[in-house]
């Protein structure tokens, strides 16, 4: 749109980390619309085609619907670094954009009125830089949030990280999800010849990696729940040092204040469990309706009303953002509490659902793969999920323990899935039209270049 921006980043070095290596179908979609499409290219990104899912000896695969999308079109996997490397790249080629390392220590506020940021070079310089609107988006550990939105984070698990070699995975482009006890684990490809495997553990049971217990707990509790061709590699990796690192999975619904200057996108504002890999998607989705609403405006002075005005993204947003992020903390929930009789019940009726094809696991599978982004189908296939789960309790003919057994399903899946529809709003989810901010139109002012970062 030929503004200039500025954009100051915590470290320009290749980041080696094991969060942002999956990229399911629909945020694949949304690089395509910001023309970003070749940052997946030359860094030997794996194809994503589905997810194949290991319970008790049964399996169901979750295959994307992508049959009405071009042969291209596909979830991707590779290394976080040279994703972000590409990125920086394609930035730092466009003449209207400085990049510069940096850490922004704080916001600049005048009568109430982000007027830009306080940082850190490289050299240890304090300098200031100022602009008619501040982009937020310094991640998960954002130490800027909190004068912009009211944050609540949850740590329900930890994703213990490490990579497998010389070995494949049962199908090719499949990733893999074994439900077993006492931890999920989450196979995926992310180069030619690596393999990232996580397992997830409750925050309150995770084991030091310095002293060895988390190598005894992998080895004792998980690697035999491993299926047989990943065996050997599994415990290969985890014998290597300083293979193993662990992240925690935050939760932390989207809860901004309006601060006229400035907006939160990204991890900063809102967050949720990394099972199904959908934290990209809701990114890259946001910054697309960022971009939509910013670029008819040609002046950017005004800082209460374009405030006003792009508090509907918040609204606009909620499609993607509460359908990935229920899903992904949902299934996380269900997935990891396999001690729960009616949990594990849940698990079952889950991988039943979608053996049963058709439209039952079209649908999932889209919701999964962001290609689906909508709150009612979400709802509605969860309870049917739910009630298909009690029409096997109670065939071929219902008793009271089997009543009760339903009832219990009934009750666990409502109170699974009702807190994360609570904490991501009602009225924004299932009734936007009726949220007034949705019906803001751009402001009128003369053009004028703006300066932003």
């Amino acid at each position: 749109d030929g503004r200039r921006v500025r954009v100051i980043e915590r470290d320009l070095n290749a980041p080696n980390r094991m969060a942002g290596e999956s990229l399911i179908p629909g945020g694949y979609l949304k690089l395509i619309e910001l023309g970003l499409e070749d940052c997946v290219d030359e860094i030997d990104a794996q194809r994503l085609l589905g997810y194949t899912l290991y319970k008790d000896g049964k399996e169901a695969q979750v295959s994307f619907p992508l049959e009405k999308f071009q042969s291209h079109v596909a979830g991707r996997t590779f290394h976080n670094g040279r994703f972000v490397q590409r990125l920086r790249k394609k930035v730092a080629s466009l003449h209207n954009i400085s990049l510069e390392q940096g850490t922004v220590t704080s916001l600049i506020e005048e009568n109430g009125i982000v007027k830009g940021v306080q940082y850190k070079n490289e050299s240890g310089q304090v300098l200031t830089a100022y602009a008619s609107l501040t982009i937020v988006c310094d991640g998960c550990f954002s130490n800027l949030r909190r004068s912009l939105c009211y944050p609540k984070v949850d740590i329900p698990s930890y994703f213990v990280g490490f990579i497998l070699t010389n070995c494949n995975l049962p199908t090719k482009n499949y990733g893999a999800i074994i439900l077993a006890h006492p931890s999920p684990i989450v196979f995926s490809p992310i180069s030619s010849t690596e393999i990232r495997c996580m397992v997830n553990v409750p925050s309150e049971k995770v084991p030091s990696v310095s002293n060895g217990e988390m190598a005894c707990y992998l080895k004792t509790q998980v690697a035999p729940k491993v299926l047989p061709e990943l065996y050997d590699s599994f415990i290969s990796a985890i014998e290597k040092k300083g293979n193993i690192r662990i992240a925690p999975n935050k939760i932390m619904a989207a809860a901004p204040h309006l601060t006229p200057g400035a907006l939160l996108i990204g991890d900063a504002l809102n967050m949720r469990h990394a099972i199904t890999g959908g934290g990209m998607t809701v990114a890259l989705s946001d910054v697309v309706i960022l971009r939509d609403l910013l670029r008819p405006l040609h002046d950017l002075s005004d800082a209460s009303t374009i405030s006003k005005y792009l508090e509907s993204f918040y609204t606009l947003r909620k499609p993607m953002s509460s359908t990935i992020n229920i899903l992904a903390n949902v299934l996380q929930k269900v997935f990891s509490a396999s001690s729960n009789p009616a949990m594990e019940n849940l698990q079952h009726t889950f991988l039943g659902y979608l053996r049963l094809g058709g439209m039952f696991s079209y649908g999932a599978s889209a919701m999964l793969c962001g290609l689906c982004p909508s709150p009612l189908s979400l709802a509605f296939h969860f309870f049917s999920i739910a009630i298909y789960g009690v029409g096997r309790l109670l065939l071929p003919f219902p008793s009271p323990k089997r009543l009760w057994d339903g009832a219990k399903l009934l009750w666990v899946a409502s109170s699974t899935l009702l807190p994360y529809i609570y904490s991501e709003g009602i009225r924004q989810m299932f009734f936007p039209l009726t949220v007034p901010a949705y019906y803001r139109t751009p402001p009128k002012k003369d053009p004028k270049r703006n300066f932003m970062h």
